[in-house]
């Protein structure tokens, strides 16, 4: 029987990603230090906003549509189609989505949203695979088209009906959520004593067992479900040499276009189901630019998690985490975010000092030292720049972890069938 792993394809193999790869005891090590960072911060701060269960709990529910488009990009760049119209098709669903869902339930609402946003993944993948179009031109057109469409067919579609107009549909019904009981109360009992790191470990977890929807449950399912099948079937093997060495895959029998044609349309729907979160779950109704710019950090979320799943969701929780502060206790919460900035920042300059890298250890310093006088000279921050906190933070950390990125060898790259021969 042929596996993902059989030693007689090993051309199908694609190679390894450079550089080293962090162990999961070390992983764990790194979180649980920035956990102590960010805790001892509330501490100094008085910022208890910053890890409490009502935060946290926000933080996820503004985290899921980030990692269903980043999984969405996965998805695509692993066959080797870069997809930048994951914007237009988080647009699409949350359309799709409202539209089904105010007219025949919330359920039908995420099945139909997820069909819209295939349909953008369909597009997309005719005109990259089969007419060879730019990738990046195809996605800027898929998005300007979603955007156009969506426009044109709301008045059409909402107007006349109860709570409708020509930017906001009917309201729809709730998919509902749960609490995890007893677990919930003394999660958020515990967070509120206000401990060293163990109040912030139990806001964190109390945010994962407090009013989460359904939805939430089966985004989070798949992005283990999204490893197992890339890394662990000979599907996701054969999908994944598309976007290495596609002649390489043809030449053992890989029908390419099939296997991109089936990334695209599911990245598509995946994004179309972030787009159905948002139109269902974080707002009970459609909302002209309710998207705001998640399908291009969902991207960034991906490139951060270096094209890995695990990666994908950690990105995903830390665009979340700061998009939440947007809405509770903000000015306060991205003015005690400062020092944690500033704190961490020095640990960087030292890891750079160590490493011999001096002169960026200087930058990192200097920097680390302007944000710290930010933070000492005054004792909030203007609104305005809580709201720019996720780009902003989207920007620094794909800076910071450029260097070791190892995107997929044949992603965005030209293929015609047969041009191996």
């Amino acid at each position: 029987m042929t596996t993902a792993t059989d030693v007689n394809q090993p051309t199908l193999q694609p190679a390894a990603p450079t550089g080293r790869r962090l162990s999961w005891p070390v992983l764990l090590l790194v979180i649980a230090g920035g956990l102590a960072l960010t805790s001892i911060v509330r501490i100094i701060t008085g910022a208890d906003g910053i890890t409490n269960v009502s935060q946290m709990s926000t933080a996820l529910q503004l985290a899921v549509p980030i990692g269903l488009a980043g999984l969405g990009g996965l998805w695509a760049e692993r066959a080797g189609v870069v997809n930048i119209g994951l914007e237009g098709m988080m647009i699409l669903g949350t359309w799709f989505g409202a539209w089904a869902g105010f007219q025949w339930g919330p359920w039908t609402g995420v099945l139909v949203g997820i069909l819209g946003g295939a349909i953008g993944g369909l597009l997309h993948a005719l005109v990259t695979v089969t007419f060879n179009v730019n990738h990046i031109v195809s996605g800027v057109a898929i998005n300007i088209l979603a955007l156009g469409a969506t426009r044109y067919l709301a008045p059409l579609a909402f107007e006349g009906h109860t709570g409708g107009s020509a930017k906001q549909s009917p309201a729809v019904d709730s998919l509902g959520n749960f609490t995890v009981p007893g677990l919930s109360d003394a999660l958020r009992d515990l967070n509120a004593h206000g401990w060293f790191l163990i109040s912030d470990i139990a806001g964190l977890l109390g945010g994962l067992v407090t009013n989460v929807s359904w939805l939430t449950l089966i985004a989070i399912a798949l992005v283990p479900g999204t490893w197992w099948i890339l890394w662990r079937t000979a599907f996701g093997l054969r999908l994944r040499s598309c976007g290495e060495n596609p002649v390489a895959a043809e030449s053992l029998g890989v029908n390419v276009y099939k296997y991109k044609y089936i990334a695209v349309v599911i990245s598509g729907g995946l994004a179309g189901l972030g787009g159905a979160f948002l139109s269902i779950v974080a707002n009970p109704f459609y909302l002209e630019g309710q998207v705001s710019g998640r399908g291009f950090i969902g991207l960034a979320a991906m490139i951060f998690g270096n094209w890995m799943p695990g990666g994908l969701a950690l990105g995903a929780g830390l665009f979340g985490y700061t998009d939440s502060l947007n809405l509770r206790g903000g000015s306060s919460n991205v003015h005690a975010l400062l020092l944690l900035g500033a704190l961490l920042l020095i640990i960087g300059a030292i890891f750079l000092v160590v490493r011999k890298k001096y002169a960026p250890s200087m930058i990192t310093a200097v920097v680390a030292a302007l944000v710290f006088a930010w933070y000492a000279s005054t004792d909030e921050v203007p609104n305005q720049v809580v709201s720019a906190t996720p780009y902003v933070i989207t920007l620094v950390v794909l800076a910071m972890s450029a260097q070791r990125l190892r995107m997929p060898k044949a992603d965005g790259l030209p293929y015609r069938k047969g041009q191996g021969k």
